[in-house]
């Protein structure tokens, strides 16, 4: 089964960035598309951002389009979300998510496309 771990959280300032990791391990990562989500305890699970398995087609929601960049390296088995200009409502813990490009058309922002998750990593935004 495929494992995921996700890295790169932290304590941040507003205005800051963080560059957030999501390794694979045993099996090969370009046989996924990724996505990355969030959650704030009490609220439901925010869709972020998506990308192919060859990094050519990526999605973003509306609210952090233009702040966040995901992009991936195959040959290091590891999915990248570069998250910039942040603000305390970027407070979350982010979760990276992976299914077989065999089974999916398109990149996708719903967690119910999903099958394997890591365990989070937290950012914190705060002065």
């Amino acid at each position: 089964q495929l494992q995921l771990v996700e890295s790169g959280g932290g304590l941040v300032q507003p205005g800051g960035s963080l560059r957030l990791s999501c390794a694979a391990s045993k099996f090969k990562l370009g046989d996924y598309f990724i996505g990355w989500f969030r959650q704030v305890p009490g609220k439901e699970r925010e869709g972020l951002s998506a990308i192919s398995r060859t990094g050519l087609s990526t999605s973003y929601a509306e609210s952090v389009k233009g702040r966040f960049t995901i992009s991936r390296d195959n040959a290091k088995n590891t999915v990248y979300l570069e998250v910039n200009s942040l603000t305390p409502e970027d407070t979350a813990v982010y979760y990276c998510a992976a299914k077989r490009a065999l089974f999916m058309s398109s990149v996708s922002l719903s967690e119910g496309q999903y099958d394997y998750w890591g365990q989070g990593t937290q950012v914190t935004v705060s002065s």
